[in-house]
């Protein structure tokens, strides 16, 4: 594939340039499933998709790669002129030869800059009321915080860092080297200060030099009405501090919702069964039924058919960032006795001859077949004599 036909490797893998690891592996695993030649056999056009992947992958997943290519584009990932550079070692040193640039790779490059601090993940348990109506909890997290004893410096208190003598302060020192081509000056960051431009040379105790230290810190988040186990809560700048001034990461908080005994959820609305006896739903009733805030009154109507669905609104779930709630859904169930006694038998067959078939010719017409509900009507009464 030649450069000019080649796409963007962050438009390949669908990423933005400045996407983390986890990102890139992320969209690499789910492209590279997708294209598969053993997902799709005989497919050329998934065929070159894979291939295109994985090369994209190569070089964004590398981080000496990734950081010739956001230099140079493809022209940092081959030979100038068209030649093999594989015996000319360091690629990156060619081109900071030619360009007298720096590349930045393997501890080498341009001093280092602020790097922005990493993302913090945390998993948290909620109930399913707590979901419903939003909670405000406290939670802990343990992250990278400024040491307080040094203030960040990384030096013991009452000294400073100092400049670096083998850089003179710049972070980079010059180094001569002699290839095929002829002898050449690259910039290389210092490897005594390690590109800052400065050495500690008493380190802070307390964070051994490093600048900051583990801390263990309560945090309040609240949780909003109508999340779901999908969810994820950002708190910004609630992750870990940069590095070298750079901002702090992001906290992610991933929701588990606990099932409940009773309550199933089905979007906004809420689903519930309860039992009715045979007097309920023939004649009607008002009926406690259990709610996510309580007990609450459902008028059942006269003549209700068992499993059918009555809606209570307003007793759902809250709407994610609204103040409106869904409705709850109750299944009403008619219970069959299953033991009665000579009495009860000869009341209800006494109802039921007198009830005849008018009484439930209206419910007959969701039959398909012609004339079943007479069949039917007729082999009932005959049988129970």
């Amino acid at each position: 594939m030649a450069n000019e036909n080649k796409r963007d490797y962050y438009q390949v893998l669908g990423v933005s340039r400045d996407a983390q690891d986890a990102e890139i592996k992320k969209a690499y695993r789910r492209l590279a499933r997708e294209y598969h030649p053993d997902v799709k056999p005989g497919d050329k056009e998934a065929e070159e998709k894979f291939k295109e992947v994985n090369e994209a992958y190569e070089v964004l997943s590398d981080a000496e790669k990734r950081q010739r290519y956001d230099q140079f584009g493809f022209a940092g990932l081959e030979g100038s002129g068209g030649f093999d550079a594989s015996g000319f070692g360091d690629i990156g040193d060619i081109f900071s030869m030619f360009f007298g640039g720096d590349m930045g790779m393997g501890g080498g490059g341009r001093a280092r800059g602020a790097q922005r601090g990493a993302d913090l993940k945390m998993n948290m348990d909620i109930t399913f009321q707590e979901a419903a109506f939003g909670v405000e909890k406290e939670i802990e997290a343990v992250r990278y915080e400024s040491c307080d004893a040094c203030e960040g410096t990384g030096a013991k208190p009452g000294t400073s860092k100092i400049r670096c003598p083998h850089c003179q302060g710049t972070g980079q020192v010059r180094v001569t080297q002699r290839t095929p081509l002829g002898q050449f000056q690259s910039i290389k960051a210092c490897p005594e200060c390690g590109g800052e431009g400065e050495i500690i040379e008493a380190p802070c105790p307390e964070c051994r030099g490093r600048g900051r230290v583990r801390k263990k810190r309560k945090l309040q988040v609240r949780i909003p009405g109508g999340v779901s186990s999908d969810s994820r809560l950002r708190m910004a700048g609630e992750g870990e501090l940069g590095n070298h001034g750079g901002g702090p990461g992001d906290l992610y908080i991933f929701i588990n919702v606990r099932s409940h005994e009773l309550f199933e959820r089905r979007g906004d609305d809420v689903y519930i069964e309860i039992p009715l006896t045979f007097k309920q739903a023939a004649l009607g009733a008002d009926v406690d039924v259990p709610t996510l805030e309580g007990s609450a009154t459902l008028k059942v109507p006269e003549g209700v058919q068992s499993h059918t669905v009555l809606r209570m609104k307003g007793h759902g779930m809250t709407r994610l960032n609204t103040q409106s709630r869904g409705d709850q859904l109750v299944k009403v169930v008619v219970m069959t006795p299953t033991r009665m006694t000579s009495e009860q038998k000869e009341l209800l067959t006494r109802f039921d001859d007198a009830s005849g078939k008018d009484n439930y010719k209206n419910l007959a017409k969701g039959f398909k077949q012609k004339g079943l509900f007479d069949r039917l009507f007729r082999s009932s009464k005959s049988s129970g004599g």
